[in-house]
């Protein structure tokens, strides 16, 4: 019924879109695995570790972007999965680092940005929140005031979705910020 030239493009088609996902899902795991190991560092103010892993999975990023595509890459869920963890911990080390949320050289789309900053909110708090428990206040309040900032910029998005649930997330770390800021005062 269905011609065999026909039948041998679709399966070979079909076969390097196999080999291909699974090329895609394993190097994203390995970036999202890096890209965890790197909060991890941010966390512990091992700022070499960061900036050497930061460096390492910028190449990683453009190796993909380079073998695949874009466009190939954004239908893998396991690539944006990465790509988000990626912009999370990038961000997350510009904000304790003191440095501005700037586009970088990665052609990552919007949802990597937006969910990435929204998450490294979280991170934020725990930051604080470690921070405090060694008694650096002033870091908490550091941190409450930057997520004040990143929140107010994104007030003008309309998110719905994916990026709204990340968005209210982000909200509620801002809010454990300001008991903690709160908290913090009243001990004083």
């Amino acid at each position: 019924m269905i011609e065999k030239k026909l039948l041998k493009k679709l399966k070979d088609e079909y076969r390097e879109n196999e080999v291909n996902r699974r090329k895609i899902i394993s190097s994203s795991n390995e970036i999202l695995f890096k890209s965890k190991k790197t909060i991890f560092s941010l966390q512990k103010g091992d700022k070499k570790t960061a900036e050497i892993n930061l460096s390492e999975l910028e190449n990683s990023l453009n190796k993909m972007f380079s073998n695949f595509g874009k466009n190939r890459l954004l239908k893998e869920g396991a690539f944006k999965a990465a790509a988000e963890e990626y912009m999370e911990a990038y961000v997350f080390f510009n904000i304790i680092y003191n440095k501005s949320i700037i586009q970088n050289k990665l052609d990552l789309d919007y949802e990597s940005y937006l969910g990435g900053i929204c998450d490294a909110i979280g991170e934020m708090v725990r930051f604080a929140t470690n921070n405090a428990a060694a008694g650096k206040f002033s870091i908490t309040s550091k941190m409450k005031k930057q997520a004040e900032i990143i929140m107010e910029d994104l007030l003008d998005f309309d998110f719905t979705g994916y990026l709204r649930t990340k968005y209210d997330q982000a909200r509620g770390h801002l809010r454990k910020l300001e008991q903690m800021s709160y908290e913090i005062k009243l001990r004083k």
